[in-house]
Protein backbone atom coordinates (compact mmCIF):
# COMPACT_ATOMS: atom_id res chain seq x y z
CA UNK A 1 0.00 0.00 0.00
CA UNK A 2 1.17 3.50 -0.69
CA UNK A 3 0.59 5.99 2.14
CA UNK A 4 0.96 9.59 2.15
CA UNK A 5 4.12 11.55 1.14
CA UNK A 6 1.55 14.54 -0.45
CA UNK A 7 4.43 16.43 0.42
CA UNK A 8 7.07 14.99 -1.39
CA UNK A 9 4.50 14.01 -4.12
CA UNK A 10 3.35 17.89 -4.34
CA UNK A 11 7.70 18.88 -4.46
CA UNK A 12 8.24 16.42 -7.36
CA UNK A 13 4.93 18.14 -9.35
CA UNK A 14 6.26 21.61 -8.97
CA UNK A 15 9.67 20.36 -10.63
CA UNK A 16 7.41 18.93 -13.15
CA UNK A 17 5.72 21.97 -13.74
CA UNK A 18 8.81 24.44 -14.19
CA UNK A 19 8.47 24.26 -18.09
CA UNK A 20 12.39 23.95 -17.84
CA UNK A 21 14.98 20.61 -18.13
CA UNK A 22 15.29 19.20 -14.03
CA UNK A 23 18.21 17.37 -12.63
CA UNK A 24 16.00 16.22 -9.58
CA UNK A 25 18.10 14.19 -7.17
CA UNK A 26 16.04 11.34 -4.41
CA UNK A 27 17.94 9.58 -1.86
CA UNK A 28 17.43 7.81 0.96
CA UNK A 29 17.79 4.66 2.62
CA UNK A 30 16.92 1.58 1.51
CA UNK A 31 13.06 0.19 2.18
CA UNK A 32 11.90 3.72 2.69
CA UNK A 33 9.62 4.05 -0.19
CA UNK A 34 11.88 5.67 -3.42
CA UNK A 35 10.97 3.35 -5.98
CA UNK A 36 7.26 3.44 -5.13
CA UNK A 37 7.13 7.21 -4.68
CA UNK A 38 8.62 7.41 -8.22
CA UNK A 39 6.56 5.03 -9.75
CA UNK A 40 2.70 6.64 -8.61
CA UNK A 41 4.37 10.07 -9.65
CA UNK A 42 5.66 9.06 -12.48
CA UNK A 43 2.02 7.01 -13.27
CA UNK A 44 -0.03 9.41 -15.41
CA UNK A 45 3.03 11.13 -17.38
CA UNK A 46 5.54 10.05 -20.09
CA UNK A 47 8.43 8.20 -18.56
CA UNK A 48 10.93 6.19 -18.81
CA UNK A 49 11.85 3.96 -15.32
CA UNK A 50 15.71 2.36 -15.70
CA UNK A 51 16.24 0.48 -12.77
CA UNK A 52 20.39 -0.11 -12.20
CA UNK A 53 21.76 -3.58 -10.87
CA UNK A 54 25.06 -5.07 -10.26
CA UNK A 55 25.82 -6.06 -13.21
CA UNK A 56 28.57 -4.87 -15.79
CA UNK A 57 28.98 -1.75 -17.50
CA UNK A 58 28.34 -3.16 -20.52
CA UNK A 59 25.16 -4.55 -19.82
CA UNK A 60 23.55 -2.17 -17.82
CA UNK A 61 24.12 0.27 -20.96
CA UNK A 62 22.75 -2.09 -23.14
CA UNK A 63 19.45 -2.24 -20.86
CA UNK A 64 19.46 1.44 -20.61
CA UNK A 65 19.96 2.04 -24.50
CA UNK A 66 17.20 -0.51 -25.32
CA UNK A 67 14.52 1.68 -22.86
CA UNK A 68 15.66 4.81 -24.70
CA UNK A 69 14.67 3.13 -27.91
CA UNK A 70 11.11 1.65 -26.36
CA UNK A 71 10.27 4.72 -25.26
CA UNK A 72 9.33 6.37 -28.78
CA UNK A 73 8.87 2.31 -30.46
CA UNK A 74 7.24 -0.88 -29.91
CA UNK A 75 10.29 -2.65 -28.94
CA UNK A 76 14.37 -2.55 -29.52
CA UNK A 77 16.14 -4.27 -32.10
CA UNK A 78 17.86 -7.50 -30.38
CA UNK A 79 21.78 -6.61 -29.48
CA UNK A 80 20.61 -2.84 -29.95
CA UNK A 81 23.05 -0.44 -27.81
CA UNK A 82 24.10 3.26 -27.97
CA UNK A 83 28.10 3.00 -28.73
CA UNK A 84 28.83 5.13 -25.10
CA UNK A 85 27.24 6.32 -21.75
CA UNK A 86 27.86 10.16 -23.52
CA UNK A 87 25.60 8.98 -26.40
CA UNK A 88 22.92 7.18 -24.32
CA UNK A 89 22.19 10.29 -22.38
CA UNK A 90 22.75 12.61 -25.57
CA UNK A 91 19.44 10.79 -26.59
CA UNK A 92 17.35 11.58 -23.77
CA UNK A 93 16.95 14.94 -25.62
CA UNK A 94 15.30 13.72 -28.48
CA UNK A 95 12.53 12.14 -26.64
CA UNK A 96 9.22 13.82 -27.24
CA UNK A 97 6.91 16.07 -24.74
CA UNK A 98 7.91 16.58 -21.18
CA UNK A 99 9.28 12.92 -20.19
CA UNK A 100 10.56 12.20 -17.05
CA UNK A 101 13.69 9.81 -16.74
CA UNK A 102 14.08 7.93 -13.58
CA UNK A 103 17.64 6.24 -13.27
CA UNK A 104 16.74 4.30 -10.26
CA UNK A 105 19.88 2.85 -7.94
CA UNK A 106 22.15 5.36 -9.46
CA UNK A 107 24.61 4.16 -7.21
CA UNK A 108 25.17 1.26 -8.98
CA UNK A 109 25.80 2.81 -12.07
CA UNK A 110 28.68 4.22 -10.41
CA UNK A 111 29.61 1.37 -8.81
CA UNK A 112 29.88 0.00 -12.16
CA UNK A 113 31.75 3.51 -14.29
CA UNK A 114 32.93 5.51 -11.79
CA UNK A 115 32.65 8.13 -14.63
CA UNK A 116 29.10 8.04 -14.99
CA UNK A 117 29.01 11.56 -12.62
CA UNK A 118 31.79 13.30 -15.31
CA UNK A 119 29.59 12.01 -18.27
CA UNK A 120 26.49 13.09 -17.27
CA UNK A 121 27.57 16.17 -16.57
CA UNK A 122 29.31 17.07 -19.72
CA UNK A 123 25.79 15.76 -21.46
CA UNK A 124 23.91 17.57 -19.10
CA UNK A 125 25.70 20.96 -19.71
CA UNK A 126 26.18 20.42 -23.48
CA UNK A 127 22.38 19.17 -24.33
CA UNK A 128 20.11 18.34 -21.59
CA UNK A 129 19.95 21.68 -19.80
CA UNK A 130 17.83 23.25 -23.07
CA UNK A 131 15.78 20.16 -23.06
CA UNK A 132 12.34 19.67 -21.53
CA UNK A 133 13.77 16.17 -20.06
CA UNK A 134 12.99 15.73 -16.16
CA UNK A 135 15.82 13.14 -15.03
CA UNK A 136 15.80 11.67 -11.54
CA UNK A 137 18.71 10.51 -10.15
CA UNK A 138 17.30 7.71 -6.94
CA UNK A 139 19.62 5.80 -4.79
CA UNK A 140 20.06 4.13 -1.72
CA UNK A 141 23.68 4.76 -0.75
CA UNK A 142 23.09 7.87 1.26
CA UNK A 143 26.93 8.29 1.57
CA UNK A 144 27.80 7.77 -1.82
CA UNK A 145 24.78 10.04 -3.20
CA UNK A 146 26.07 12.87 -1.39
CA UNK A 147 29.88 12.51 -2.25
CA UNK A 148 29.60 11.73 -5.72
CA UNK A 149 26.43 13.45 -6.07
CA UNK A 150 25.39 16.57 -3.92
CA UNK A 151 29.31 17.26 -2.81
CA UNK A 152 30.66 20.19 -3.74
CA UNK A 153 33.98 18.10 -5.07
CA UNK A 154 31.56 16.12 -7.39
CA UNK A 155 31.01 16.84 -10.91
CA UNK A 156 27.71 17.16 -10.76
CA UNK A 157 27.67 19.79 -8.04
CA UNK A 158 25.54 22.89 -9.23
CA UNK A 159 24.17 20.90 -11.84
CA UNK A 160 20.90 19.80 -9.67
CA UNK A 161 17.70 21.72 -9.59
CA UNK A 162 16.10 19.76 -6.54
CA UNK A 163 16.96 17.42 -4.03
CA UNK A 164 15.13 15.57 -1.58
CA UNK A 165 15.75 12.94 1.18
CA UNK A 166 13.04 10.97 1.74
CA UNK A 167 12.75 10.27 5.47
CA UNK A 168 10.64 7.30 6.86
CA UNK A 169 6.66 7.66 7.53
CA UNK A 170 5.81 9.63 10.53
CA UNK A 171 3.79 8.14 13.21
CA UNK A 172 0.17 9.10 11.96
CA UNK A 173 1.00 7.82 8.47
CA UNK A 174 2.44 4.63 10.09
CA UNK A 175 -0.29 3.94 11.57
CA UNK A 176 -2.30 4.27 8.45
CA UNK A 177 -0.99 0.56 7.64
CA UNK A 178 -2.99 -0.96 10.86
CA UNK A 179 -6.84 0.23 10.76
CA UNK A 180 -7.19 -2.78 12.61
CA UNK A 181 -5.27 -2.08 15.86
CA UNK A 182 -5.89 0.23 18.76
CA UNK A 183 -4.35 3.32 19.54
CA UNK A 184 -1.97 1.43 21.75
CA UNK A 185 -1.23 -1.35 19.02
CA UNK A 186 -0.67 1.33 16.52
CA UNK A 187 2.01 2.97 18.92
CA UNK A 188 3.77 -0.52 19.66
CA UNK A 189 4.05 -1.26 16.08
CA UNK A 190 5.55 1.57 15.08
CA UNK A 191 7.81 1.24 18.24
CA UNK A 192 8.80 -1.97 16.51
CA UNK A 193 8.71 -0.88 13.05
CA UNK A 194 9.13 2.73 12.96
CA UNK A 195 8.12 4.89 9.33
CA UNK A 196 9.90 1.98 6.70
CA UNK A 197 7.12 1.05 4.40
CA UNK A 198 8.75 -1.92 3.58
CA UNK A 199 9.10 -3.23 7.42
CA UNK A 200 5.53 -2.12 7.83
CA UNK A 201 4.07 -4.34 5.43
CA UNK A 202 5.40 -7.64 7.13
CA UNK A 203 2.94 -7.01 9.62
CA UNK A 204 -0.54 -7.60 9.49
CA UNK A 205 -3.81 -6.03 12.28
CA UNK A 206 -5.14 -9.66 11.43
CA UNK A 207 -2.55 -10.75 14.33
CA UNK A 208 -2.02 -8.86 17.72
CA UNK A 209 1.85 -7.20 17.62
CA UNK A 210 3.84 -9.69 19.53
CA UNK A 211 2.17 -12.45 17.13
CA UNK A 212 3.70 -10.80 14.54
CA UNK A 213 7.17 -10.24 15.97
CA UNK A 214 7.46 -13.75 16.80
CA UNK A 215 6.45 -14.62 12.82
CA UNK A 216 8.21 -11.81 10.90
CA UNK A 217 11.43 -10.93 13.19
CA UNK A 218 12.07 -14.14 15.60
CA UNK A 219 11.66 -16.71 13.02
CA UNK A 220 14.62 -17.31 11.07
CA UNK A 221 12.13 -17.54 7.66
CA UNK A 222 10.29 -14.34 8.99
CA UNK A 223 10.68 -11.52 6.38
CA UNK A 224 12.77 -9.10 8.69
CA UNK A 225 15.03 -11.54 10.41
CA UNK A 226 18.23 -10.92 8.22
CA UNK A 227 17.24 -7.37 7.12
CA UNK A 228 19.52 -4.74 9.16
CA UNK A 229 22.63 -8.24 7.93
CA UNK A 230 21.32 -7.16 4.89
CA UNK A 231 21.31 -3.31 5.37
CA UNK A 232 25.01 -2.97 6.91
CA UNK A 233 26.68 -5.78 4.67
CA UNK A 234 25.35 -4.48 1.50
CA UNK A 235 26.99 -0.80 2.26
CA UNK A 236 29.88 -0.97 4.90
CA UNK A 237 32.95 -2.73 4.38
CA UNK A 238 33.44 -3.80 7.74
CA UNK A 239 30.00 -4.55 8.83
CA UNK A 240 31.13 -6.82 11.80
CA UNK A 241 32.86 -3.46 13.75
CA UNK A 242 29.99 -1.52 12.63
CA UNK A 243 27.65 -4.51 14.18
CA UNK A 244 29.28 -4.21 17.57
CA UNK A 245 29.19 -0.42 17.62
CA UNK A 246 25.25 -1.04 17.20
CA UNK A 247 24.88 -3.56 19.72
CA UNK A 248 26.59 -1.54 22.16
CA UNK A 249 24.42 1.51 22.04
CA UNK A 250 21.36 -0.44 21.78
CA UNK A 251 22.30 -2.10 24.99
CA UNK A 252 22.83 1.54 26.98
CA UNK A 253 26.56 2.39 25.91
CA UNK A 254 25.97 6.19 24.37
CA UNK A 255 29.09 8.05 24.87
CA UNK A 256 32.15 7.48 22.57
CA UNK A 257 34.71 6.14 25.56
CA UNK A 258 32.05 3.93 26.74
CA UNK A 259 31.23 2.55 22.80
CA UNK A 260 35.05 1.92 22.52
CA UNK A 261 35.55 0.29 25.94
CA UNK A 262 32.68 -2.01 25.16
CA UNK A 263 32.90 -2.88 21.46
CA UNK A 264 36.26 -3.66 20.84
CA UNK A 265 36.50 -2.15 17.58
CA UNK A 266 39.62 0.79 18.76
CA UNK A 267 40.21 3.91 20.66
CA UNK A 268 37.90 6.64 20.62
CA UNK A 269 38.96 8.08 17.27
CA UNK A 270 38.44 5.02 15.80
CA UNK A 271 35.13 4.99 16.91
CA UNK A 272 34.41 8.15 16.53
CA UNK A 273 35.38 7.21 12.41
CA UNK A 274 32.46 4.53 12.64
CA UNK A 275 29.89 6.84 14.53
CA UNK A 276 30.18 9.76 12.05
CA UNK A 277 29.28 6.48 9.18
CA UNK A 278 26.68 5.18 11.09
CA UNK A 279 25.17 9.44 11.08
CA UNK A 280 25.60 9.75 7.61
CA UNK A 281 23.61 6.36 6.88
CA UNK A 282 20.60 8.22 8.87
CA UNK A 283 21.03 4.92 11.35
CA UNK A 284 22.63 6.70 14.30
CA UNK A 285 21.95 10.34 15.50
CA UNK A 286 23.35 12.17 18.34
CA UNK A 287 21.58 13.64 20.82
CA UNK A 288 22.39 17.03 23.29
CA UNK A 289 19.94 18.32 25.75
CA UNK A 290 17.51 20.96 24.19
CA UNK A 291 18.76 23.56 26.20
CA UNK A 292 21.98 23.81 24.63
CA UNK A 293 22.07 26.63 22.06
CA UNK A 294 25.30 25.18 20.46
CA UNK A 295 24.58 21.75 19.75
CA UNK A 296 27.64 20.59 17.60
CA UNK A 297 30.27 22.08 20.09
CA UNK A 298 27.94 20.50 22.97
CA UNK A 299 30.43 17.90 24.95
CA UNK A 300 27.07 16.68 26.61
CA UNK A 301 26.50 14.57 23.14
CA UNK A 302 25.41 10.83 23.73
CA UNK A 303 24.45 8.44 20.60
CA UNK A 304 21.58 6.50 19.66
CA UNK A 305 20.17 4.14 16.88
CA UNK A 306 17.35 6.73 15.39
CA UNK A 307 15.56 3.63 14.00
CA UNK A 308 13.13 2.23 15.85
CA UNK A 309 13.48 -1.37 14.26
CA UNK A 310 17.32 -1.72 14.17
CA UNK A 311 16.69 -0.43 18.12
CA UNK A 312 14.74 -3.65 18.33
CA UNK A 313 16.35 -6.03 16.48
CA UNK A 314 19.93 -5.28 18.54
CA UNK A 315 18.12 -5.10 20.99
CA UNK A 316 15.96 -8.21 21.00
CA UNK A 317 17.34 -10.10 18.29
CA UNK A 318 21.46 -10.40 17.40
CA UNK A 319 21.84 -10.91 21.39
CA UNK A 320 20.12 -14.25 20.98
CA UNK A 321 20.29 -15.26 17.42
CA UNK A 322 21.81 -18.51 18.45
CA UNK A 323 18.67 -18.99 20.34
CA UNK A 324 16.66 -18.25 17.59
CA UNK A 325 18.54 -20.52 14.95
CA UNK A 326 18.14 -23.42 17.18
CA UNK A 327 14.26 -22.33 17.02
CA UNK A 328 13.73 -21.47 20.24
CA UNK A 329 11.72 -18.54 18.87
CA UNK A 330 8.80 -18.57 21.53
CA UNK A 331 11.39 -19.21 24.35
CA UNK A 332 13.15 -15.76 23.40
CA UNK A 333 9.51 -14.20 22.74
CA UNK A 334 8.14 -15.38 26.18
CA UNK A 335 11.58 -14.72 28.32
CA UNK A 336 13.36 -12.06 26.38
CA UNK A 337 10.81 -9.70 24.71
CA UNK A 338 7.65 -9.98 26.88
CA UNK A 339 9.27 -8.80 30.35
CA UNK A 340 10.78 -5.67 28.78
CA UNK A 341 8.22 -4.90 25.84
CA UNK A 342 6.09 -1.76 27.89
CA UNK A 343 9.57 -0.26 28.97
CA UNK A 344 11.03 -0.46 24.99
CA UNK A 345 7.23 0.72 24.04
CA UNK A 346 7.82 3.64 26.60
CA UNK A 347 11.25 4.65 24.77
CA UNK A 348 9.25 5.15 21.63
CA UNK A 349 6.41 7.20 23.45
CA UNK A 350 8.77 9.34 24.10
CA UNK A 351 9.90 9.82 20.59
CA UNK A 352 6.45 9.89 19.47
CA UNK A 353 5.60 12.84 21.82
CA UNK A 354 8.69 14.72 20.99
CA UNK A 355 7.66 14.48 17.25
CA UNK A 356 3.91 15.65 18.05
CA UNK A 357 4.90 18.55 19.51
CA UNK A 358 6.87 19.72 16.29
CA UNK A 359 2.98 19.13 15.06
CA UNK A 360 1.40 21.02 17.58
CA UNK A 361 3.74 23.89 16.52
CA UNK A 362 2.86 23.60 12.92
CA UNK A 363 -0.50 24.05 13.68
CA UNK A 364 -0.28 27.07 16.25
CA UNK A 365 -1.49 25.33 19.11
CA UNK A 366 1.94 25.94 21.48
CA UNK A 367 1.87 29.37 23.51
CA UNK A 368 5.40 29.89 21.16
CA UNK A 369 7.78 28.90 18.30
CA UNK A 370 10.27 26.17 19.64
CA UNK A 371 13.45 26.49 18.26
CA UNK A 372 14.74 23.34 19.25
CA UNK A 373 12.90 20.33 20.64
CA UNK A 374 14.38 17.54 22.66
CA UNK A 375 15.35 15.68 25.65
CA UNK A 376 17.14 16.89 28.86
CA UNK A 377 19.20 15.29 31.59
CA UNK A 378 21.85 15.83 33.86
CA UNK A 379 23.81 13.21 36.10
CA UNK A 380 20.78 12.73 38.08
CA UNK A 381 17.67 13.28 36.28
CA UNK A 382 15.84 13.60 33.18
CA UNK A 383 12.80 15.33 31.29
CA UNK A 384 11.23 13.30 28.58
CA UNK A 385 9.96 16.50 26.31
CA UNK A 386 12.13 19.89 26.17
CA UNK A 387 10.76 22.43 23.55
CA UNK A 388 12.98 25.94 23.46
CA UNK A 389 12.65 29.12 22.36
CA UNK A 390 15.34 31.74 23.07
CA UNK A 391 13.77 34.38 21.52
CA UNK A 392 10.50 33.83 22.90
CA UNK A 393 11.97 33.39 26.63
CA UNK A 394 9.69 29.87 26.71
CA UNK A 395 10.44 26.68 27.49
CA UNK A 396 7.93 23.91 27.61
CA UNK A 397 8.73 20.61 29.77
CA UNK A 398 6.83 17.15 29.43
CA UNK A 399 6.74 13.55 31.26
CA UNK A 400 5.63 10.42 29.54
CA UNK A 401 4.30 7.48 30.82
CA UNK A 402 3.19 3.96 29.39
CA UNK A 403 1.29 3.14 32.03
CA UNK A 404 -1.97 0.90 32.60
CA UNK A 405 -2.87 3.51 35.22
CA UNK A 406 -4.07 7.21 34.84
CA UNK A 407 -1.79 10.03 35.71
CA UNK A 408 -1.78 11.47 39.25
CA UNK A 409 -1.02 15.05 40.66
CA UNK A 410 2.32 13.15 41.59
CA UNK A 411 3.64 12.94 38.38
CA UNK A 412 2.93 16.78 37.58
CA UNK A 413 4.72 17.74 40.51
CA UNK A 414 7.76 15.66 39.98
CA UNK A 415 7.90 17.56 36.70
CA UNK A 416 7.59 20.77 38.23
CA UNK A 417 10.56 19.59 40.52
CA UNK A 418 12.70 18.44 37.76
CA UNK A 419 11.98 21.76 35.59
CA UNK A 420 13.27 24.03 38.59
CA UNK A 421 16.46 21.98 37.82
CA UNK A 422 16.81 23.37 34.43
CA UNK A 423 20.00 25.82 33.37
CA UNK A 424 17.47 28.73 33.40
CA UNK A 425 20.04 31.55 33.98
CA UNK A 426 17.32 34.31 33.28
CA UNK A 427 16.92 32.72 29.20
CA UNK A 428 13.23 31.68 30.19
CA UNK A 429 10.88 33.74 31.61
CA UNK A 430 7.48 31.12 30.90
CA UNK A 431 7.79 27.41 31.63
CA UNK A 432 4.84 25.65 30.14
CA UNK A 433 3.90 22.21 31.28
CA UNK A 434 2.51 19.30 29.42
CA UNK A 435 2.11 15.40 30.12
CA UNK A 436 1.66 12.30 27.69
CA UNK A 437 -0.44 9.32 29.03
CA UNK A 438 -1.23 5.92 27.73
CA UNK A 439 -4.44 5.64 30.10
CA UNK A 440 -5.45 9.21 30.82
CA UNK A 441 -5.50 11.57 34.15
CA UNK A 442 -6.95 11.41 37.42
CA UNK A 443 -9.68 14.34 37.94
CA UNK A 444 -7.33 16.10 40.07
CA UNK A 445 -4.66 16.29 37.36
CA UNK A 446 -8.00 17.01 34.54
CA UNK A 447 -8.66 20.05 36.91
CA UNK A 448 -5.77 21.55 37.78
CA UNK A 449 -4.60 21.84 34.11
CA UNK A 450 -7.81 23.53 33.45
CA UNK A 451 -6.77 25.94 35.55
CA UNK A 452 -3.76 26.41 34.75
CA UNK A 453 -3.31 25.51 31.35
CA UNK A 454 -1.12 22.64 31.83
CA UNK A 455 -1.49 20.15 28.05
CA UNK A 456 -2.69 16.90 28.53
CA UNK A 457 -2.24 14.48 25.78
CA UNK A 458 -3.53 11.23 24.75
CA UNK A 459 -2.29 8.48 22.69
CA UNK A 460 -5.34 9.50 20.42
CA UNK A 461 -3.52 12.84 19.95
CA UNK A 462 -0.84 11.57 18.43
CA UNK A 463 -2.50 8.96 15.58
CA UNK A 464 -5.02 12.21 14.94
CA UNK A 465 -5.52 12.62 11.15
CA UNK A 466 -6.49 16.57 11.67
CA UNK A 467 -3.10 16.66 12.05
CA UNK A 468 -0.19 18.42 9.62
CA UNK A 469 0.31 16.19 6.74
CA UNK A 470 3.44 15.40 5.02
Amino acid sequence: MFVDRTDELATLDRAYRSGRAELFVLYGRRRVGKTELLQVFCADKPYLFFVATLASDAEQLATFSQAIWRFTHAEAPAGFTFPSWEAALAALADLPGRPVVVLDEFTYLISGNKAIPSILQKVWDGVLRRTQVMLILCGSYIGMMEREVLAYQAALYGRRTGSMLLEPLRLRSAAAFFPGYSPMERIAAWAVLGGMPYYLQAFTDGLGVLENVRSQILDTRGLLYNEPLLLVSEELREPRNYFSVLHCIAHGHTRVGAIAQHAGVGVPSTVGAYLDVLQRMRLVERQVPATERQPDKSKKGIYRICDPFLRFWFRYVHPHRGSLEIGLGDAVLQQRVVPTFAQYVSYAFEDAAREHVADLAAQGRLPFLPERIGSWWDRHTEIDVVAVSDADGAVLVGECKWWDSPVGMNVLEELRRKAMLLPLEGRWTHVWYALWSKAGYTPEVQALAGEEGVLLMRVEDLLDEGGRSR
